[in-house]
């Protein structure tokens, strides 16, 4: 995936987290709105998985143009629709649809585990361009001292 195609990517997943929380703000009546919602949570799950997965398996080619920076915002926006989602208050309570309760903290704990992910690889990613391209040795070398 390109940068290009990654961004656009986290757009999209950023507008469909915003489709749910606006949802959540309205009150729809859950025998409408639950199974949808739940389904777009799973899915936005989905995709940020995936993104991770590339984050961390070519994080090297990622960075410079803010991918891991996107990628761990998308997974903050989550995190934070998440809790909205579980607030007793909302329309989903989780008293009354006492099954959501564990998909909601099943999707919590994989974003945490893809926010370490994506950190680790953007780590990794700043430790390898950070290497020195030519030694000081070489360099002194090349420019004419002993």
């Amino acid at each position: 995936m390109n940068s290009t195609g990654f961004q656009d990517t986290i757009f999209l997943v950023n507008m469909r987290i915003k489709m749910v929380r606006d949802t959540l703000h309205l009150s729809p009546p859950a025998e409408l709105f639950l199974e949808k919602c739940l389904e777009d949570l799973v899915f936005i799950d989905k995709i940020l998985a995936l993104l991770a997965r590339v984050l961390a398996d070519g994080g090297d080619q990622y960075g410079g143009n803010g991918e891991f920076s996107y990628a761990s915002d998308a997974e903050w926006q989550l995190s934070q629709l998440l809790t909205e989602f579980a607030v007793e208050s909302g329309p989903f309570s989780i008293s009354a649809n006492p099954d959501i309760r564990e998909k909601i903290t099943a999707l919590r704990e994989a974003s945490d585990a893809r926010r370490k992910v994506i950190e680790e690889a953007e780590q990794s990613s700043d430790m390898s361009s950070a290497d020195p391209v030519v030694s000081s040795a070489e360099l002194n070398s090349l420019l004419g001292g002993n």
